[in-house]
């Protein structure tokens, strides 16, 4: 994209994931909610650099639910959950958001509903329900069994049987996630109301959940078997190859009638979860014909530790990627192991540095820019139902899900009750009042990437060319718009590496390491330490 087709908000963007549960408790219940958030919004932006500096929050679901899954459950699309708060309270967090520049998006759940949904408890009551066809059902297959040999992305088949009605209804995730059909009209017409309710409201967009399970095969044909697969190692569901359960073509035409509603407010923006590789990943921003949708990139949370991987990655993005259409950048979320879990905290300021000054959108997800590391939970301590479901695999999703972590205080600060989850054991060292002051800490480095790249033409709508600076462990690139050049230059390596940069003067923007902002770089030799990142401001 070229600077000049900046014109929307989301274009330079920098966003903040809010799991609410765990964010702030301002009721002292121990469990996060709205109140919280609003309290908590100077720390996003206060009109100064003292603040983080981003310019949206994503809140996970804090509709009314059951909680059987804390929120992805849903049994009013249009209602707060009184755990969360109430309308009121969410009015205020748009209000107060605004007043300091701050965007709000929402969770958007299409796929499923809770099995406690009006609608569902209305379609499942007989075979001749007027909401019968909102759902999934089919009969069983010959041999008495499922229909066919889905699985739930949480184990076991994607079918479950209902006595009433002799008939299986569908569910991608957990059973009491039924699946809505979107291939009737008047699902498709309620669930886009859903969004219109919200915009309406004044939220600037969604994080669409779940989206490349939305539309399956409509034969429902057998997945076929995963060759690679091995038993006891993976998870059961990559047993089979998804080719019939998932990213049905028809899924493109209901991205389509969702941007379609986004276009009939001036700046509306979705981004959508979806697990895919890079082509897929163009396919789904194409989808939408005016730029207002961005499938996420994960890939930066499964890529092995290695130089020319990430190169070709970023490269293969920025081809794929191109016209109107926007990359984004993701380090973790509540459904993955914190960046700092899976590689240390030296990796994951590393991985700062990469995610502010590629090209696109940056997802922050809350506590990264602390550098956080999830709790060890005790069996005892356990909330997600998937730990029960796959105990051998250790696939729960809590411990990425813990308090954020204020202060030093007890329970880091988050709540004055008992946190319904643990608080992680080095709180005390990694919080928002210890690291505020400190200029080399976490957060100092990503408030200073995030405002840096707010005011910087060139990280913020710049192409990215790739750089070539003598040494195979270090990923190098610059951007470049208006007369600006920034160089990025990033050690994989522990130890340290001799580079050659190709240009004559250079200053120090930011660094992993103990640099002075504004200091003088020896361009044609220069020892990039272990485990260094390093943004340079080019003399051109």
């Amino acid at each position: 994209m070229t600077p000049d087709m900046h014109k929307q908000w989301f274009h330079t963007a920098s966003v903040y994931h809010i799991y609410p549960r765990s964010f702030k408790d301002a009721s002292g219940d121990g469990i996060g909610d709205i109140q919280g958030v609003i309290d908590s919004l100077d720390y996003f932006n206060d009109g100064t650099e003292q603040s983080l500096g981003v310019d949206a929050l994503w809140l996970s679901p804090i509709y009314v639910s059951p909680g059987k899954d804390f929120g992805y459950d849903i049994t009013d699309h249009k209602a707060i959950d009184s755990l969360m708060g109430d309308m009121d309270t969410f009015e205020t967090l748009l209000a107060e958001a605004k007043r300091r520049n701050i965007r709000i998006l929402l969770d958007y759940v299409p796929n499923h509903t809770s099995d406690e949904h009006p609608w569902f408890q209305e379609s499942r009551k007989s075979r001749k329900s007027p909401k019968r066809d909102w759902y999934i059902w089919r009969d069983p297959s010959e041999c008495g069994g499922p229909p066919n040999n889905w699985l739930s992305v949480f184990g076991g088949s994607a079918w479950t049987f209902d006595d009433s009605s002799s008939q299986y209804y569908l569910h991608h995730h957990f059973s009491f996630q039924p699946d809505l059909n979107w291939r009737n009209e008047e699902v498709q017409k309620e669930m886009l109301d859903v969004l219109r309710f919200w915009l309406d409201k004044g939220v600037s967009g969604f994080r669409t959940d779940a989206i490349y399970t939305l539309i399956e095969d409509a034969s429902f044909t057998d997945n076929p078997p995963n060759p690679n697969y091995r038993p006891g190692k993976d998870d059961p569901y990559l047993s089979l190859l998804h080719e019939n359960d998932l990213g049905n073509d028809e899924l493109y035409a209901a991205i389509g009638m969702m941007c379609a509603v986004l276009s009939e407010y001036d700046d509306a923006f979705m981004v959508s979860e979806s697990y895919v590789d890079v082509p897929t990943l163009g396919r789904l921003c194409a989808a939408c014909k005016d730029g207002r949708h961005a499938p996420l990139n994960f890939s930066l949370i499964s890529l092995p530790w290695d130089v020319q991987e990430y190169k070709k990655h970023i490269e293969a993005i920025e081809e794929t990627l191109n016209g109107h259409e926007w990359p984004n950048y993701v380090l973790g979320n509540h459904d993955r192991r914190r960046v700092t879990d899976r590689l240390g905290r030296e990796r994951a300021r590393l991985l700062a540095i990469l995610q502010m000054t590629l090209r696109g959108m940056p997802f922050i997800y809350y506590g990264e820019e602390l550098g956080m590391q999830g709790a060890d939970i005790a069996d005892t301590d356990r909330k997600d139902p998937l730990s029960a479901l796959l105990p051998g695999l250790h696939m729960g999703r809590d411990k990425e899900r813990g308090p954020m972590q204020w202060s030093g205080a007890r329970h880091a600060g988050f709540t004055k009750g008992e946190p319904w989850l643990p608080v992680a054991e080095d709180y005390e060292l990694y919080n928002v009042k210890a690291e505020e002051e400190d200029p080399y800490s976490f957060l100092s480095l990503y408030r200073h990437l995030i405002w840096y790249r707010k005011h910087s033409q060139a990280l913020s709508s710049g192409v990215y060319t790739s750089l070539e600076v003598g040494s195979g462990d270090v990923l190098a690139y610059e951007r470049v718009a208006q007369g600006e050049r920034v160089c990025v230059m990033l050690n994989f390596s522990t130890e340290d590496r001799d580079i050659a940069l190709p240009f004559e003067k250079a200053e120090v923007v930011a660094s992993t390491h103990m640099r002075k902002e504004g200091e003088a770089v020896e361009c044609a030799r220069y020892r990039l330490r272990g485990y260094e990142g390093l943004v340079l401001s080019v003399h051109t």
